[in-house]
């Protein structure tokens, strides 16, 4: 007789159960292999999917791990950096300008007011710097201590000593090219000698007593672009003489005329030295010592007086 059927537990329903459905526990689903409802899709992809998400987490924490960190650009690294990224900009903004509607180059664009003014105030503190100290010994350091500012903000203008030279030089060079146009006049040609040495020498005598830079700059800077136009202004000037020695002594060989003119700019240049290194009545005492000189020396060559 056969036995009868145990009831079955509820541990064995379980177990029944659990073994009977796919791992995602949707036994509402009614589908004995898969958990989605009747899709078809094992229900092992859905696991492998999230184990592959997982390990390539993991991968990338610990490349991150091992990655070794970004280091900082050194301080030369970051100037070279920072130049290269202003001359960058410096280019668009030319790029943007470009040429007008005519096709002529676009002019350069005008410093703001704070920073002429600033570059003016610098300019004058190496002004006063070179004369008492001279160009060799002046630093960017004692100029701006001079203009009260610090050197950074000098720096921001002028990248050293030499670029603040070349400008002051530059704009002294330009004054005093206009200076001379004034003192070598047509009309001051037809001067008696006295008269023509005073017109003459008396703006330049001032010229260099207002800008003593300019002699400190043009005799001991060594700069190469400062001593080429001096060089030019200094040819010009022989130039000047020669025709004024030529107006008073027509008959004068062009080689003796250079000499001569070579002269009274080399007796001048001392005269002026003097002049320069003293104040108020003797100093003027000075250039009047130095017009007598050059009278006395040019008069006996004197064949021919200039008629107005």
């Amino acid at each position: 007789m056969p036995q009868a059927r145990k009831p079955e537990t509820e541990e064995a329903r379980g177990a029944n159960a659990t073994s009977g459905y796919a791992t995602s526990g949707n036994a509402a689903s009614g589908n004995p292999v898969t958990g989605n409802g009747g899709t078809g899709e094992p229900a092992t992809r859905e696991t492998t999917t999230r184990k592959t998400a997982s390990g390539e987490t993991a991968a990338r924490k610990t490349a991150a791990r091992k990655a070794p960190a970004a280091k900082a650009p050194r301080r030369g690294a970051r100037s070279t950096l920072e130049a290269a990224l202003g001359r960058q900009v410096a280019e668009q903004e030319a790029a943007q300008d470009g040429p007008d509607a005519a096709g002529a180059p676009a002019k350069p664009r005008r410093r703001q007011a704070r920073g002429e003014r600033r570059i003016a105030q610098l300019l004058e503190a190496a002004a006063g710097v070179f004369c008492r100290s001279g160009y060799a010994a002046a630093s960017t350091n004692a100029i701006a201590r001079e203009a009260g500012v610090s050197p950074g903000t000098l720096y921001q203008f002028f990248p050293n000593k030499e670029a603040i030279a070349v400008e002051l030089g530059g704009q002294l060079l330009h004054r005093a090219h206009e200076m001379h146009g004034q003192a070598f006049l047509p009309e001051n040609l037809a001067r008696p000698l006295p008269e023509l040495i005073d017109a003459v020498l008396d703006p330049v005598i001032a010229f260099n007593c207002d800008n003593p830079a300019f002699w400190a700059l043009m005799h001991g800077s060594g700069i190469p672009g400062i001593t080429q136009e001096h060089d030019e202004l200094h040819a010009g000037l022989v130039t000047r003489i020669e025709g004024i020695v030529q107006t008073f002594a027509p008959d004068t060989p062009p080689e003796q005329l250079t000499r001569v003119a070579i002269t009274v700019l080399g007796v001048f240049k001392a005269g002026l030295d003097l002049i320069l290194a003293h104040e108020g009545a003797e100093r003027d005492a000075y250039a009047a010592e130095l017009k007598t000189v050059l009278l006395r020396y040019l008069e006996p060559m004197v064949t021919t007086t200039p008629t107005r």
